[in-house]
């Protein structure tokens, strides 16, 4: 999970104390997505072995946009949408790390201890940036950053040689607030290490050069690798887009399928990256990828934890269930968003809910109104056959009505013909 550090020396600092050390979010939307998982992961296996944490939400470098691995300038937010933003990813970096020290105790470490008083589990550098002056700022920061040096981090370099985009000022001084904010942290909470993705390389090592300038101490960066899939593909993305780990944005059934989906090639490693399981268990599972033994089953493990993690238990049990329910198990127990999800591509009809209500709704005239069979002799036929369903459970009475009790959630059923063609009824 390391792709780079500072210094040979943080192995032993970071066995010899308890660290205080924080990562960085950018507010750029209301909710963070599955590649920020790598970054509130590493966080949590710090947490889990004794270690403070400090996740940080750039209240004001969000204000401004970070370069590095962007090929042109970002919009800028405004003061609302930043404000919603921040709420969005602080409730889910609070809930996330909260329910990671919940999660497989077995393998916490034997260090692992209340939080310091003292050290913030979340942060906003608004809060100690839109104090500044720009003269004071520059005094106080800007006069130890060298610009020959700052034109040779890969972020602004990379930006430079595309010679028709470039890069802002505005942009341009984003290094010299991530390294304030590391220095903050260092004086105010003793935090003495920031780590980041490896495109965060040149704005971290400004920051340990800045502490060094200003203190004379040490401080340490780490960076963990850009993932992406044996296929090349960036973590994260799927056909419809991001990720999200907001239940709103992908709902949890979505969020789950997509880990099913992971090629066997890349399960191990992300099995390593983004769950508690111990390295005896997984050294199981990859034994059995190797005799060719997996029939999905640890895509289905990896599902089932990253799932737990982000949505919770609850969510997780029920996004497996309703991944059963394509295979034939009985339909129940979803809401209309989990129904949605799951059958997204299912053909639908909406009806009218009195025509539920008075209970005079056929089966066999909801057969045909919804395509599903061509006449009412067909739907007989289909029926006494065994071969119609609601949702999910057979019914062979050729009499048989559709009633409000047929819902499988507030307000859809699901009907089904032979073993695969489905289709939505939704309640008008």
């Amino acid at each position: 999970m390391i792709a780079q550090t500072t210094h040979d020396e943080l192995d032993e600092a970071l066995f010899t104390s308890s660290t205080t050390l924080y990562c960085g979010f950018d507010p750029s939307a209301s909710s963070l997505h599955v590649g920020n998982l790598v970054g509130i992961m590493a966080l949590a296996f710090f947490q889990r072995h004794g270690h403070n944490p400090v996740a940080l939400v750039g209240g004001a470098t969000g204000l401004i946009g970070d370069p590095s691995g962007k090929s042109e300038e970002r919009n800028l937010l405004t003061d609302d949408v930043l404000e919603e933003n921040l709420a969005g990813i602080g409730a889910q970096l609070r809930t996330i790390l909260d329910r990671a020290m919940a999660l497989h105790p077995e393998t916490v470490g034997p260090g692992a201890h209340p939080r310091r008083a003292d050290v913030p589990p979340l942060v906003n550098n608004a809060d100690w940036m839109k104090t500044w002056s720009y003269i004071d700022f520059l005094r106080e920061v800007g006069k130890h950053f060298r610009v020959n040096a700052m034109l040779a981090k890969d972020s602004v370099r990379t930006r430079l040689e595309e010679r028709e985009q470039g890069i802002s000022y505005t942009e341009f001084s984003y290094m010299l607030i991530q390294a304030y904010d590391f220095l903050h942290l260092y004086q105010q909470n003793g935090c003495t290490l920031q780590i980041g993705g490896s495109d965060q390389w040149g704005n971290i090592t400004a920051g340990t050069e800045l502490i060094r300038k200003k203190t004379g101490a040490p401080a340490f960066g780490l960076t963990f690798p850009l993932i992406t899939s044996a296929t090349g593909q960036k973590l994260g993305k799927s056909e419809q887009g991001a990720v999200w780990l907001d239940a709103e944005r992908t709902s949890p059934y979505q969020f789950y399928q997509y880990w099913i989906s992971i090629d066997d090639r890349d399960v191990i490693k992300l099995l390593r990256f983004f769950t508690f399981l111990g390295q005896a268990e997984v050294e199981v599972l990859e034994a059995e990828l190797e005799a060719g033994q997996n029939q999905g089953q640890l895509q289905r493990r990896l599902a089932l934890e990253v799932t737990a993690l982000v949505h919770g238990q609850d969510e997780a049990d029920k996004a497996l269930r309703a991944s059963r329910m394509l295979f034939g198990e009985r339909i129940e127990g979803l809401s209309d968003r989990d129904l949605n999800s799951v059958f997204a591509d299912v053909p639908s009809t909406t009806v009218a809910r009195a025509s539920l209500a008075d209970g005079e709704l056929l089966l066999v005239d909801l057969l045909v109104e919804t395509s599903l069979q061509k006449s009412k002799g067909e739907a007989r036929r289909l029926l006494a056959q065994g071969g119609a369903y609601i949702n999910n459970e057979r019914v062979d009475d050729p009499n048989a009505r559709v009633t409000l009790a047929s819902l499988a959630s507030e307000s859809m059923l699901v009907l089904r013909a032979g073993k695969k063609n489905y289709h939505v009824v939704r309640i008008g």
